[in-house]
């Protein structure tokens, strides 16, 4: 029997695709490990006909010692940089993703991290859960400044399929909104295209949803950081690594600025990183990459996955 082998299978929730996978049961034999360290991948994955991979790197070695036997490759998710592409189409193996999956779920992710910024939910928060709230006289705590998107200028770098749906929800909001593109072939006439550095200057929020390239390595760091307005939130949602961590820490621990981000350089985050310092907890909203996740979302994804399996098996 041919076998079908899911190594992080928990980054989908646990047994996500055993039950979907029923049809195929008299041909293929189902494997799903949460999650697979290095030293692990090839002992699980020798004599699978199929490998399904959210993160598990599949590199040329690993590929050229399954080769013959391994015949298809899910990815999981969009970015397909886990698996060297190369050595797969040079060894007849197919490889597969699922893209636009999560555009919606992003694109609410990062309202929700705007509107909570905002707000500053994060002092407002932990102001009452900590029972400071019940001990005040008063009925009302406005130490920090709320704000309104309404009227703000809020500027996008990366105006692909999630940028775009941001923009929308951000004008229905009634934010001004502007782009800048990474790749410089982006044009949109919907919306005013500016300088990056122009961008960071005039807008009171910025949200990043790039794709991590050469261009975008580091494209915000203390050489532009310090052109953010005064009371600016910014928002990654886009890859870790186009901010640099370390230069924002130290700029959020100079001025009223605010941050949310649900990627990072390093994920997990690294235990010392610089956005865990206890000055700059009421500055930041983190979530662990989850933005894409939302269950409307994993559910077009599951089915994408599945497609793609069916059209290898039945085609």
């Amino acid at each position: 029997m041919q076998k079908i082998v899911f190594l992080d299978g928990l980054s989908l929730g646990k047994n996500t695709l055993k039950e979907q996978l029923e049809a195929y049961k008299e041909r293929f034999a189902y494997t799903e490990f949460d999650i697979t360290p290095p030293n692990l991948v090839l002992e699980r994955t020798k004599g699978a006909t199929i490998i399904l991979t959210n993160k598990v790197v599949l590199n040329r070695e690993i590929l050229e010692t399954l080769k013959g036997t391994l015949k298809l490759i899910c990815i999981t998710a969009t970015g397909m940089n886990n698996v060297d592409l190369e050595a797969a189409s040079e060894f007849g193996i197919i490889v597969k993703n699922v893209a636009g999956y999560s555009t919606q779920s992003v694109a609410q992710h990062t309202l929700m991290l705007a509107l909570a910024l905002s707000a500053k939910l994060p002092f407002y928060d932990t102001y009452c859960k900590s029972g400071e709230y019940a001990k005040n006289p008063l009925f009302t705590n406005l130490s920090y400044p709320l704000h309104l998107i309404d009227g703000k200028k809020w500027g996008i770098i990366g105006l692909g399929s999630i940028g775009k749906t941001v923009a929308k929800l951000a004008s229905a909001f009634g934010a001004e909104v502007s782009y800048y593109s990474t790749s410089g072939k982006n044009t949109n006439a919907e919306y005013p295209h500016k300088s990056l550095e122009v961008l960071l200057q005039e807008s009171q929020i910025v949200s990043i949803h790039a794709p991590l390239n050469p261009q975008t390595q580091d494209l915000l760091n203390a050489k532009n950081l310090y052109l953010l307005k005064d009371g600016a939130i910014l928002i990654n949602v886009g890859r870790g690594g186009i901010v640099n961590e370390e230069d924002l820490a130290q700029e959020l621990k100079k001025r009223e600025i605010y941050a949310g981000f649900d990627v990072f350089v390093k994920e997990p985050m690294v235990q010392n990183h610089p956005f865990l310092d206890s000055k700059l907890v009421n500055k930041l909203l983190l979530t662990p990459h989850n933005a894409w996740g939302y269950e409307e979302s994993k559910e077009v994804l599951i089915q994408g996955i599945l497609k793609n399996i069916k059209e290898f098996v039945e085609g």
